[in-house]
């Protein structure tokens, strides 16, 4: 099947769920008057004028349209008429017989029998294996089948069809989104149509942007149907995809006359036998992006190994159990430590000592820092979830799925299953930022509202991202930028550093440490 383009960066900040796009829809006709024939008018025009632009030899191809009796469907009829006014030769293959569409469905389909456009009706598995060779004779599918509507498996004749597109080798353009694709959480319904493109109508959905959906949404383009803004207004959708322009009006450039007391002073706590690379790249990466100042706090017995690898950052020996690991006899050290810095980073390489358990609960209840827990330290928070609560100073909690699905008690294959609602409820019950990183990291804020990140690629799939991640956030907590914002300029640049590297390295076998090197450059980008 071709595989098309990665899912473009879209352009609409807010990502909309099926529900509160179904509201959108329901407004905009009945308490604002515009017809859904309009809107549907609208969706369908603008579907044919994208398929033109990603499929710009159409007018010299064959087209099938393959519908549901929905909306969606309906979508797909105004498609076929449009194509048709070119003079494509284009056919529609409705998965249903013509007594069971409805509505504005209807009266598109309606037209197509005014002009003799052909239709043929599909409702049965028997019928499609008879109609199976009539459709391979064309050049293009347009997939029309299922809205955003669908949240159960495909079954039936339905299934096979896409199944039967799915093995053609054709060209695949969506209507909405790949039939068979949640709209909500981007998991596939049983099965799922794999798109060369997709035409979504007002806003890109939670399935275009996570995945599985994003790797079968093709390139997605947004096509304005006419909702207007103050429908949009009144929904306030809870769910953003992170973009360059949002975060440029962030970062900001630095006052000429400057220093390093103004720059910030971070406090990394990190590192046990083994895993000194984890504390040196978490505070290495903080200066990466500019923080002033790091200390960074190990074991005694790693400080010499620690010393030669970060030059730029101050180190302090801290108390440790016989088997190297951080000891809770520390604790008053570190307090001591914390006085004058903005932001405390904990957990990555600490292990899970008993006595590590121990520092860690008192650093809890005794902060007052922004402090960001990563790696160990999730996993020793795991621990304490049951009688964890709120803490009256920021918390950043940076999992990947396996952290996150002990700290929320559920396999990390059910984190993958909704990966924004699972960040959304673990922030709002803890009132804390949640970066639920992976593919598309998810960024969930204590108000309830979820960012998802488009920079990236597959090639960050190896030890030490997570802790050049940690630095960067924490960096930008130390300048002074609230928790928030820190977290899309960390995570962003992240990605884009990492995508840099892809480019022009290769997509993958690059390090953690090349990432981290790059992240000035990105911050240049950002700024200009």
């Amino acid at each position: 099947m071709k595989r098309g383009k990665q899912v473009k960066k879209l352009d609409s900040g807010y990502l909309v769920t099926a529900r509160e796009m179904q509201q959108m829809d329901q407004m905009t006709i009945q308490e604002i008057g515009i017809p859904g024939r309009i809107l549907m008018e609208n969706a369908g025009a603008g579907a044919f004028r994208f398929m033109s632009r990603v499929f710009p030899d159409v007018m010299d191809r064959t087209v099938a349209v393959i519908a549901g009796r929905g909306n969606n469907g309906g979508d797909g009829f105004v498609i076929a008429r449009h194509l048709f006014q070119q003079e494509v030769s284009v056919k529609v293959f409705l998965l249903s017989t013509v007594d069971r569409v409805q509505g504005d469905a209807r009266a598109n389909l309606d037209l197509l029998f005014a002009l003799g456009i052909p239709v043929v009706e599909v409702p049965d598995a028997n019928t499609l294996r008879k109609q199976k060779a009539a459709m391979r004779r064309y050049d293009i599918v347009v997939d029309a089948i299922f809205g955003t509507g669908l949240n159960s498996d495909v079954r039936g004749h339905y299934r096979d069809a896409i199944q039967f597109i799915n093995s053609l080798d054709r060209p695949v353009l969506s209507v909405d989104i790949p039939s068979g694709l949640n709209a909500d959480n981007g998991q596939i319904c049983g099965l799922s149509i794999q798109a060369a493109a997709t035409a979504t109508f007002a806003f890109p959905k939670i399935g275009h942007s996570v995945y599985p959906g994003a790797g079968l949404t093709g390139e997605l383009d947004i096509i304005d149907i006419g909702v207007p803004r103050q429908v949009v207004d009144r929904i306030k959708p809870r769910q953003f995809l992170l973009r360059k322009e949002m975060l440029a009006g962030i970062l900001q450039n630095r006052d000429p006359n400057t220093h390093k007391g103004k720059t910030g002073h971070l406090l990394v706590v990190a590192g046990s036998p083994g895993k000194s690379g984890a504390a040196a790249m978490t505070a290495t990466t903080a200066m990466r992006v500019g923080a002033g100042l790091v200390t960074l706090g190990v074991p005694e017995g790693l400080h010499a190994v620690i010393e030669p690898q970060v030059t730029e950052v101050m180190t302090y020996a801290l108390p440790q159990t016989t088997d190297g690991m951080l000891d809770d006899n520390g604790l008053d050290a570190l307090l001591e430590l914390a006085a004058g810095k903005r932001c405390m980073v904990v957990g990555p390489g600490i292990g899970t000592a008993e006595e590590t358990k121990t520092l860690l609960g008192g650093l809890l209840a005794s902060n007052k820092l922004p402090m960001v827990i990563d790696a160990d330290g999730l996993n020793i928070l795991s621990d304490r979830m049951a009688r964890f609560k709120p803490q009256p100073y920021p918390l950043i909690l940076t999992p990947h799925p396996g952290e996150m699905g002990r700290l929320c008690g559920v396999s990390a294959a059910e984190i993958q299953r909704n990966r924004i609602e699972h960040a959304r409820s673990l922030a709002t019950r803890l009132e804390a930022h949640v970066v639920l990183k992976g593919a598309h990291t998810v960024m969930a804020h204590p108000d309830g509202s979820v960012y998802v990140n488009p920079s990236g690629n597959s090639g960050m799939a190896s030890g030490g991202m997570g802790d050049v991640l940690t630095g960067a956030i924490a960096g930008f907590i130390t300048q002074g930028y609230g928790p928030k914002d820190a977290i899309h300029l960390g995570v962003f640049l992240h990605g884009a550093a990492a995508d840099y590297l892809c480019q022009h390295k290769g997509p993958f076998g690059y390090l953690a440490t090349e990432v981290m090197t790059r992240l000035p450059d990105q911050i240049r980008n950002l700024l200009s």
